[in-house]
């Protein structure tokens, strides 16, 4: 732990090394809030969108930027996502190669604030009329009170269902909480021959059933860890319930692809998913007529609040950066509303600003769906190690949906291996 620790500490050494050598422009008073046709410079961006069926959105709304800045040069670089969290630590750690401006995922935010990486940007101009961000992904944004990144696409989980399955069984609504989720796939069953469910095994997918129970991972006011509290068994037992009594057989090595394919092809009535999923499904044979696709919110457990972690992404600028103004502007002309509304348009992500939802955009019936999902979404635990929280969970989690742990148990364990990941003054609640 202790070793961690250290680690940390010269991470967040080396980063602020990093920001106290960058450049000027870190507040309204800054060329770019009060001259930005006079900015200039050459920034890198590195963009973590789909490359084949994303990206050109992208590159086209950076031909935009520059048509409006020309004395600003975009240097594009589309990164893997999953290799751009570990590219991007080491660039910013050792102060060479970062990029300016980064695309987040929203659970990274607080990790690369806590370690000086990403720029503050209260009272910078790359923020712009924050009121008008959902407040589920504007959440995602803060870290101890203040703003490190700026919402570019937002995202939730929501309970998917096909309306033809369902209408042959007999349910006239999709199900408002875990019990009736559980009867109404018993009852496609029995009418219309399909598994109700496939649960995707997830860690990540666990959080509805959590917050459904008014529980979490962890309590950062309090310094308390609170995965294994009354409520988080509650919310355990009832996955594991849906498990026995309502999924089809999980494959725990391929879930996800396979929770897909039975969905798309009308071999199980319902699961929960995000807005992702949207364009698989209607390849598949069940949603050829799209209409035939419901989404609605979570269900909801014993608090009778039904609620689902916000994803997405934000875009975060490098403390270290020397071109701060320019890419202030960078940013701010990337998550305007009309940036979001024209990426919307083109590759059907949903936006984080509210006046992005246009008639245009909302003829897509999976945003026009999942905006009414959207204030159900909640901001995950702020906390640098969230991240590293979801392999002990993950791995419990699998053993409880197997029946090799009980829910109890399962979670204790996860809460001492949460002791080893977090500050050595987090405690577990009693």
């Amino acid at each position: 732990m202790r070793r961690a620790l250290i680690a940390a500490a010269t991470l967040s050494a080396l980063a602020l090394t990093a920001t106290a050598c960058g450049s000027s422009g870190s507040g309204a008073g800054s060329t770019a809030a009060k001259n930005p046709g006079q900015v200039s410079g050459t920034i890198t961006y590195w963009d973590t969108s789909d490359a084949k069926n994303e990206a050109p959105a992208y590159k086209a709304l950076i031909k935009q930027f520059e048509a409006k800045y020309p004395k600003i040069k975009v240097q594009y670089q589309n990164v893997a996502f999953a290799s751009v969290e570990a590219k991007f630590k080491s660039a910013a750690q050792s102060g060479k190669g970062a990029p300016d401006v980064v695309r987040t995922d929203v659970g990274l935010i607080s990790e690369y604030a806590s370690l000086g990486y990403a720029q503050k940007l209260d009272g910078t101009a790359a923020l712009s009329d924050k009121g008008d961000f959902a407040p589920g992904a504007w959440g995602t944004t803060q870290y101890k009170g203040a703003t490190y990144g700026i919402p570019q696409v937002t995202d939730t989980l929501g309970l998917l269902y096909n309306k033809a399955l369902f209408k042959k069984a007999g349910i006239a609504k999709p199900p408002t909480t875990w019990d009736a989720f559980i009867a109404d796939a018993k009852q496609l069953k029995a009418r219309a021959g399909v598994d109700g469910t496939y649960l995707n095994p997830d860690p990540y997918f666990m959080l509805p059933f959590l917050f459904g129970e008014g529980a979490d991972l962890a309590d950062p006011a309090k310094k308390q860890i609170t995965v294994n509290s009354p409520a988080a068994v509650k919310a355990a037992t009832t996955a594991k319930k849906v498990a026995d009594e309502a999924s089809a057989k999980i494959d725990f090595a391929n879930s996800y692809n396979n929770m897909q394919a039975m969905f798309k092809t009308g071999k199980v009535g319902m699961v929960i998913q995000g807005p992702w999923s949207t364009a698989d499904d209607y390849s598949g044979s069940a949603f050829t007529d799209k209409a035939n696709l419901g989404i609605a919110p979570v269900p909801a457990g014993s608090t009778g609040k039904g609620q689902a972690p916000t994803g997405g992404h934000d875009l975060v600028v490098y403390a270290g950066s020397k071109h701060l103004d320019a890419s202030y502007l960078f940013t701010k002309f990337m998550t305007s509303s009309a940036s979001e509304a024209f990426i919307a348009e083109k590759n059907g992500t949903l936006p984080g600003r509210t006046s992005a939802y246009t008639p245009t955009v909302l003829k897509q019936p999976s945003i026009a769906g999942f905006q009414a999902v959207l204030p159900t979404a909640r901001a995950r635990v702020a906390l640098p190690q969230v991240g590293s929280l979801f392999t002990p969970l993950g791995q419990d989690y699998t053993k409880i949906l197997q029946g090799q742990e009980s829910p109890q148990a399962g979670l204790d364990h996860s809460a001492a291996e949460f002791k080893k990941l977090l500050p050595s003054d987090f405690t577990i609640a009693k």
